[in-house]
């Protein structure tokens, strides 16, 4: 069907489309606004004319008329004739970054230092993803109007302060690299387990995030934390379909039904990880934060059954990501293998020494509720449990939460 075929091109086409008439006209707004009316003429021309052998030049075909049009409407008359000759301009864009994809420039564009984290995650979305408005502010529980605001000032900012379209010199792309993959991962955590609102999770996020990773990897393929971050995200959406319950209950790793995990998401990103152990065996870069998250949950996906997991291997490389992240968040999430290999209540102590660090995080409450519950501490479990729930926000979360809590002897 038609419907299919544009669907089709909106996935695969929307970034690079968008990106090149950023390049080319050097408005966010233009661009934007030229790809989704390229988009529109292909709703009402294809079914009536049939899908143009090539979809994607047919687009950016339609979409630099819509431009230069909206050009000539706003511009003075000599910038008329300027934006008259863009049309039949083809000559290579001067170089403008060491790779030259315009998806990647974009894409530093939309991560760019200069803009609030939520802003990032609104522009990425909105330019690289195609989303749309209401789309994106449903996803962060916003008013429409607020996530408008938020994207359009964002676009104002960078053309206010003359961001350069480009990627970022060699010497600091690793700097900027890393805050681009910030962004990619909040929108991932962001799907898999929603922190407010009714759902417990936005597959419409974490397959975006996934595609923005893949794209990502596909135009910085020797850096091991993009390669990580890809890998790591598939391989926790990999277990998205054992999440939730039909109940709509959370359902912890340990407890989940294998059989229900996407082996093709597996299989990919269990490759990807060993394709960057080998590099690193190779003498690349030792692995980062993304690269050794990606490694545990390898392991954790490799396990056919919960009392199969390497818990000690999972230990070492927890190890390893606390010298790299030494963050109270990895430190908790190391106690949880900590509590497999060594004991309950080596744990125990471990993560009570997190409690001033970590007091208004739910993920606290509950880890140390479950620990509790291990050796018995009934009473002191359910006080925990309770701040875990009060601090959650996620609906699935909370009725596991209650359902652990109300199981307490006592």
């Amino acid at each position: 069907m038609v419907d299919d075929v544009v669907a089709r091109a909106h996935r695969e086409e929307w970034a690079r489309l968008v990106a090149g008439l950023a390049r080319r006209f050097g408005d966010l707004d233009i661009a934007e606004d030229a790809a989704a009316e390229a988009f529109v003429a292909a709703v009402e021309r294809w079914p009536r004319d049939g899908v143009p052998p090539n979809p994607g030049a047919w687009l950016t075909t339609t979409a630099t008329r819509k431009a230069i049009d909206r050009l000539r409407r706003e511009s003075h008359r000599d910038d008329k004739h300027r934006a008259a000759q863009m049309l039949s301009d083809d000559t290579p864009p001067d170089p403008t970054g060491m790779v030259e994809d315009d998806r990647l420039r974009l894409v530093f564009i939309c991560c760019h230092p200069a803009l609030a984290l939520e802003a990032r995650v609104a522009l990425t979305l909105r330019l690289l993803g195609g989303l749309t408005v209401p789309q994106i502010a449903h996803a962060f529980l916003v008013p429409e109007t607020t996530m408008a605001r938020r994207i359009t000032r964002a676009k104002a900012k960078i053309r206010a302060a003359r961001v350069p379209y480009r990627v970022p010199s060699p010497s600091d792309l690793h700097e900027r690299l890393d805050g681009v993959l910030t962004v990619i991962y909040l929108i991932f955590n962001e799907g898999y387990l929603a922190s407010a609102g009714d759902e417990p999770m936005r597959a419409e996020l974490t397959e975006e995030a996934i595609m923005l990773g893949r794209l990502l990897h596909a135009l910085l393929p020797e850096e091991g934390e993009v390669a990580g971050l890809l890998a790591l995200m598939l391989l926790t959406d990999a277990r998205r379909p054992a999440r939730v319950s039909q109940s709509g209950e959370l359902v912890t790793i340990d407890e989940q039904d294998r059989g229900a995990w996407n082996r093709a998401l597996i299989v990919e990103g269990q490759s990807l990880v060993r394709a960057r152990i080998a590099a690193v065996a190779a003498g690349a870069d030792p692995p980062g934060r993304y690269q050794l998250l990606a490694a545990i949950n390898a392991v954790h996906t490799d396990a056919p059954t919960a009392r199969d997991t390497d818990w000690p291997q999972i230990l070492v490389l927890y190890d390893r990501l606390a010298r790299v992240d030494p963050s109270p968040i990895v430190l908790l999430n190391r106690a949880i293998a900590v509590a497999e290999v060594d004991g309950t209540d080596v744990a125990l102590a471990e993560i009570d020494r997190l409690g001033s660090a970590l007091g208004g995080y739910h993920a606290y409450h509950a880890a140390r509720a479950d620990l509790l519950r291990r050796v018995g501490r009934s009473v002191e479990s359910r006080v925990a449990y309770d701040r875990a729930l009060d601090l959650a926000g996620n609906p699935a979360e909370r009725a596991y939460l209650t359902r652990r809590r109300d199981q307490l002897a006592g």
